[in-house]
């Protein structure tokens, strides 16, 4: 069974995944900030098991929200999860008549976000030395 909870804050679940991934899989250093607290975070399970997160907060702009740190377990790969994820925060923000979603995308899984409806803008960027590009959705109800 498939379940996506959602929270303010960043639960301990969210934390694991995001330690797994970022920082001992892709090597990132700087993977916990501020904005978690504030943040609302999705955590997806799979047979009450945590297989993947994200979270989301809000920008200047009230009407654009930010995805970030998108994480799917490398065990738990290849069932569109992350998919399942970006769905569930676009739908939680529409019920908020959010209008646009913008995230930054590791330049290597720009495909994953274009096949969602995503558009890349802007130049390419290092985050950690790691390509990034800014990428938009408009969200409608």
């Amino acid at each position: 069974m498939i379940q996506i909870r959602m929270q303010q804050g960043l639960s301990q679940d969210a934390r694991i995944i995001r330690q797994e991934v970022f920082v001992e899989e892709q090597g990132f250093h700087h993977e916990f900030d501020e904005t978690d607290q504030a943040a609302w975070h999705l955590v997806l399970y799979e047979n009450g098991h945590a297989a993947g997160c994200c979270r989301l907060f809000t920008s200047d702009n009230p009407d654009v929200y930010i995805l970030g740190r998108l994480a799917v377990r490398k065990s738990c790969r290849g069932r569109q999860y992350g998919e399942r994820l970006v769905q569930g925060a676009e739908g939680w923000l529409r019920g908020r008549h959010v209008k646009r979603l913008a995230l930054s995308a590791q330049v290597r899984v720009r495909p994953f976000y274009e096949k969602l409806g995503y558009t890349a803008s802007g130049d390419e960027y290092l985050d950690e030395y790691c390509p990034h590009i800014h990428m938009e959705k408009e969200l409608t109800e």
